[in-house]
């Protein structure tokens, strides 16, 4: 029994440890986008205004984030919940 619980542990470790590698690379080893949908560039590129045009380029970046942050949280908060109920402590 004693050994499961070591097992269980390690390999807590071990995906902890990988978990927090992919992030790291996702984080550092992001490629950029161009995020821009045909109208908007085509209004956009006809003003000659590149700085205008990164500016609503980032904003629909931004826009496109915040869902993806909001479930990564939520998966967390159910993670910890679920991890919390079903482990016991010693």
């Amino acid at each position: 029994m004693l050994n499961k619980n070591i097992e269980k542990r390690e390999k807590r470790k071990e995906y902890r440890f990988s978990t927090f590698v992919y992030i790291l690379f996702c984080i550092f080893f992001s490629l950029s986008s161009q995020a821009q949908c045909a109208m908007c560039r085509a209004s956009l590129e006809s003003e000659g205004n590149t700085a205008k045009a990164a500016a609503v380029n980032d904003g629909i970046v931004y826009l496109m984030v915040i869902p993806y942050v909001l479930v990564g949280v939520v998966g967390v908060v159910v993670y910890k919940m679920y991890t919390k109920k079903s482990i016991p402590k010693e």
